[in-house]
């Protein structure tokens, strides 16, 4: 089982193979500026191999927001992303969050039910 680190800054390169192998695509660019604004981050780690990821932005204060779950494929279906966002859920509420909010895609609703979601109403705005 991948080893998890709380607030590890991976390399541009560690980061953009993991995000390429998860997404099928390249990262859309370097996330250490985004990763030294954020409540915390979750880093999956399988022989010093980066592996898995969720980023927990926030607002300053009481709001939490999981962002870029992200597993790579071979290491999928073994319960790695669920063990990230419960950790990302104690050390958000450790930092004082109140309020951990996700968005998601209709595929992923059982999975995030699992970690302890509930549904609510929400907006969104395309701004590009």
């Amino acid at each position: 089982m991948p080893d998890l680190r709380i607030d590890p800054f991976p390399s541009t390169g560690e980061f953009n193979a993991l995000w390429s192998a998860a997404w099928g695509t390249p990262a859309p660019r370097d996330f250490s500026p985004i990763l030294s604004r954020s409540l915390a981050h979750i880093g999956a780690y399988q022989d010093d191999r980066l592996v898995g990821f969720v980023n927990v932005a926030w607002d300053g204060g009481i709001h939490a927001f999981i962002l870029d779950t992200s597993v790579h494929p071979e290491m999928r279906r073994q319960g790695m992303a669920t063990r990230m966002v419960r950790e990302a859920r104690r050390v958000a509420r450790e930092r004082g969050a109140e309020w951990l909010h996700v968005d998601f895609e209709p595929h992923l609703t059982g999975f995030y039910r699992a970690c302890g979601f509930r549904p609510t109403e929400a907006g969104l705005i395309k701004l590009v």
